[in-house]
């Protein structure tokens, strides 16, 4: 009979390709801590204020839908702001978005690096 012989480790000399992780509320991992800012009680400020100045209207060319029930839209960044807290806290840099087009065609061009 053969007698098997254990494999060299080949993992541990891979170079890391994850970020480290964090763990935001309701437990889901995060790769990047900014993403916290999301759920602060300033960023559900500034979400209505920008809804409010928008008259809850989408601002994506040719869409225009007004929507009453907030959990339909979105306050978008003009530009990614990965981090940045001048950006992301910038009101001017905000605008309202249905949910549809924020998901559609705003990712769509975001992907393609039309915007």
């Amino acid at each position: 009979m053969v007698k098997l012989t254990a494999l060299p480790n080949r993992l541990a000399s891979l170079p890391p390709r994850l970020t480290s992780f964090t763990t935001g509320d309701k437990g889901r991992f995060q790769a990047n801590p900014w993403r916290a800012w999301y759920s602060t009680p300033r960023w559900r400020a500034v979400r209505l204020r920008v809804f409010e100045r928008d008259g809850y209207t989408c601002q994506w060319p040719g869409c225009g839908r007004v929507e009453g029930n907030t959990s339909l839209l979105v306050a978008d960044h003009d530009k990614p702001h990965h981090g940045d807290p001048v950006i992301f806290w910038d009101e001017d840099g905000i605008k309202t978005l249905c949910k549809p087009c924020h998901d559609g065609p705003k990712q769509r061009a975001e992907i393609a690096g039309r915007l």
